[in-house]
């Protein structure tokens, strides 16, 4: 009992001195305010003493007054100094917009040149196209006309107006794709016609017949003197020399070998059969590489040069047959007329 009457003594204790404490805590933050606002109070004095006979001005203002002032003049500096970083960056902004800016507009005027470019020769294209279908045979699509106003290019270079708020550009270059777009057919109509044309020429014996070109006409078709007897008789092809042996002989034309065989006048000779009622005869060759019945193109290798048979020298002897008929071979050959006035009668 007389030990929980002590624990009571000390917890008042406690409490009493908790009390004291705090008081004397509020008291000196009652009496540090108080002084704070009466040290405000207080006045201070700016005197401003001139050099000259003038008088003295005396200025009185409490600590608040003055504290107040340097806060406004502080504030004023602080929000001068933001506006200026403010408008520092907005120039910078504004600058970059400007180079953007005209950095977009040069690039607007290229595009405008390279459009007209374009179109220009879009419109040569077009007048070529249409000349093109005109010698084959060939129509200009109709998608064609219309998408280009009248099947021409005009309306793509009135540069005077542009169509639903776009840049005019744009709508030429769509018309243009169009335009493109409706031309593939008479492309691929071209080409198909091209491709048929290069297998019917395949057909015709129009090849030169020595590998690379090379070789002269020793001797052209139709009457000339004999090189061994001398007596003038109708020379029935060509003779082509290169003064050398073993020059590839080449096929004509597509066709069929139908003879192999080596003749007392014509040596080693070999004669094709091609489309269209055309024969082709190749003689004094040195060695055959076809056989007889074998299917060749146009470009194969029939022999070789030689000199076998009535000859004076290395060369191809050079016939065209068509039908019964022997015709000149110069007629098909696809030659300069150079080639042909350029004859050699010395070197055969």
């Amino acid at each position: 009992m007389a030990k929980t009457r002590g624990y009571k003594r000390v917890e008042n204790e406690l409490v009493r001195k908790s009390g004291e404490a705090t008081k004397r805590g509020f008291a000196k933050i009652w009496s540090g305010i108080a002084g704070f606002f009466k040290g405000g109070q207080n006045k201070l004095t700016i005197m401003i003493v001139p050099h000259s006979q003038k008088k003295v001005m005396n200025f009185q203002a409490t600590v608040f007054s003055v504290a107040f002032f340097f806060i406004i003049i502080a504030g004023i500096l602080g929000g001068f100094f933001v506006y200026t970083r403010y408008a520092v960056s907005s120039n910078a902004s504004i600058s970059d917009l400007k180079a953007s800016l005209a950095q977009a507009n040069y690039d607007r005027d290229r595009m405008k040149e390279s459009t007209e470019s374009v179109l220009k020769a879009a419109d040569k294209f077009s007048q070529a196209m249409a000349s093109t279908l005109s010698t084959v045979g060939l129509e200009m699509p109709a998608d064609s006309n219309q998408n280009t106003g009248n099947g021409d290019f005009n309306a793509l270079f009135n540069t005077q107006q542009a169509v639903s708020g776009n840049l005019l550009e744009v709508s030429q270059l769509n018309k243009l794709s169009d335009y493109l777009n409706a031309s593939a057919q008479s492309i691929s109509d071209i080409g198909k016609l091209v491709q048929s044309q290069t297998s019917t020429f395949s057909d015709i014996p129009n090849l030169w017949p020595l590998k690379g070109g090379v070789g002269h006409f020793s001797m052209l078709f139709g009457r000339n003197k004999h090189p061994i007897t001398g007596v003038w008789y109708l020379h029935k092809g060509l003779d082509i020399a290169n003064w050398r042996y073993g020059d590839p002989i080449l096929s004509t034309a597509n066709g069929q070998v139908v003879s192999v065989e080596k003749d007392m006048f014509y040596g080693n000779t070999v004669i094709i059969k091609h489309k269209h009622g055309f024969y082709t005869r190749y003689a004094h060759m040195q060695t055959f590489a076809v056989q007889r019945g074998q299917f060749v193109s146009q470009g194969d290798l029939v022999g070789y040069v030689g000199n076998t048979g009535q000859s004076t020298g290395p060369h191809l002897h050079y016939e065209v047959h068509v039908g019964s008929d022997v015709v000149d071979p110069i007629s098909y050959l696809n030659i300069t007329k150079q080639q042909i006035e350029k004859v050699d009668y010395s070197r055969r």
